[in-house]
């Protein structure tokens, strides 16, 4: 019999959460699974609609946000008030799924965020969480923001998932957790960009190609990037730049002013071609928007950068590597299950644009590491991002907190009758 699952995620726009859920939900065997999804609306319905028995989607779930770069402090406490309007979205979206499906089996909330619509749907539904924990978390023994998060996990999870043995590192050494790497499917869409065909084309033969995939954030290090650009340019190196990424949205007035100052909201791509053209870049730092059809980036690759403030590699370094593209990743102590530095890619400072620029030379005077160091990124994605292994692992935790669920109900139900 079919595992009846209960998906929340709580981010509308299609990125790396809701991609990583669907390439495992996708994968999980035929027939094991029926998939109900309460999202947020935005472009992720297009995909979760792929591979849902069901789908509601509301305006907005309600997060709380602990992690270790946007944990709530100063004016990003304002953060909370969208997250109070979204409470009553979050209770009638869950209250339907009440009425239209019944019962689940399994809640699976996507990140440790939707820790509150993960709650109250446990109790709507009497079923046993699963959470994902695909963020850093906020190590602080002091904070109580902390201390209560890891006590519900303690208390509430019926199993909690890590994306890699970074995210682990930073939840409690005591709790219970089972890494699951993300998973990725490298596929050409069978729809080609034609603005992305048309940019990739233009690319000179013989330059070193350094990508970045990923949303236009002060934070992922676009800007050292940038830098590091200048610094590769200025030592005559012939390498270009493939910044694959989408559009920020410039908000205006108090709206944008509030936004701003909480970092939520940051016209990246403005500031970036302003940049690019100060710095006459304008021939190899190339901003190609954003596109589904991934993989073909990754084909014409031969680096892949991921610069970001967050001390992590994110899903492109393994997503390229299956595509023999090594990476270099801003990782302070990189772990052997994602970054092996010096073999599958370099692990370099963050905020760092000349070690950024060492690294992408270190590249472009010896081509050979390219091919070397690509060839064991591809045997690292191999055994641990393969989607049909790690949804074989997922199904296995939805087995075993289904069977103990099922084991105590049957227990409290004898304990009654002898009573």
């Amino acid at each position: 019999m079919a595992i009846r699952v209960l998906y929340l995620d709580a981010v509308g726009p299609f990125g790396g959460a809701s991609r990583s859920l669907f390439e495992a939900v996708r994968m999980l065997p035929e027939g094991s699974v029926q998939r109900y999804f309460v999202v947020q609306r935005g472009t992720a319905l297009d995909f979760y609609g792929q591979v849902a028995d069901g789908v509601i989607a509301t305006r907005g779930l309600t997060r709380i946000d602990n992690s270790r770069y946007s944990h709530y402090h100063g004016i990003r406490w304002l953060i909370l008030m969208r997250e109070a309007f979204y409470l009553p979205f979050t209770v009638a979206a869950l209250l339907r799924a009440r009425r239209l499906w019944g019962h689940v089996d399994v809640v699976h909330q996507n990140e440790v965020m939707e820790i509150l619509p993960g709650l109250i749907a446990k109790r709507l539904f009497a079923a046993p969480l699963v959470v994902h924990v695909r963020s850093l978390q906020r190590i602080d023994d002091g904070s109580w923001r902390t201390r209560w998060i890891n006590g519900i996990l303690r208390r509430e999870a019926a199993a909690v998932i890590a994306i890699n043995e970074n995210t682990r590192a930073t939840l409690p050494a005591d709790l219970d957790v089972e890494i699951i790497q993300n998973s990725f499917t490298p596929e050409r869409s069978t729809h080609p960009d034609p603005k992305l065909v048309e940019s990739l084309s233009r690319l000179r033969p013989a330059s070193l190609k350094v990508g970045f995939v990923g949303n236009l954030h002060h934070s992922k290090g676009l800007f050292d990037l940038l830098d590091a650009a200048r610094i590769v340019r200025d030592a005559g190196r012939d390498v270009e730049f493939v910044i694959v990424g989408g559009t920020t949205i410039a908000d205006r007035g108090l709206k944008a002013w509030a936004l701003a100052r909480a970092g939520l909201a940051q016209n990246v791509q403005a500031e970036l071609v302003e940049r690019v053209a100060a710095e006459g870049l304008r021939d190899s730092f190339h901003l190609v928007g954003h596109t589904n059809d991934i993989q073909r980036v990754y084909d014409v690759l031969d680096v892949i950068a991921f610069p970001s403030h967050y001390d992590a590699p994110g899903r492109p370094v393994f997503e390229a590597a299956f595509s023999g593209v090594p990476s270099i990743v801003s990782v302070e102590r990189p772990r052997a299950d994602t970054l092996v530095h010096g073999s599958t890619g370099l692990a370099i400072p963050a905020r760092d644009p000349q070690k950024l620029a060492e690294a992408i030379m270190h590249f472009a005077d010896d081509r050979g590491e390219v091919v070397r160091m690509g060839a064991r990124a591809r045997e690292l994605a191999e055994a641990n991002f393969v989607p049909a292994k790690n949804a074989r692992r997922l199904l296995s935790v939805y087995e075993r907190v289904a069977r103990r669920t099922a084991r105590e109900h049957a227990s409290r139900g004898t304990s009654r009758e002898s009573s």
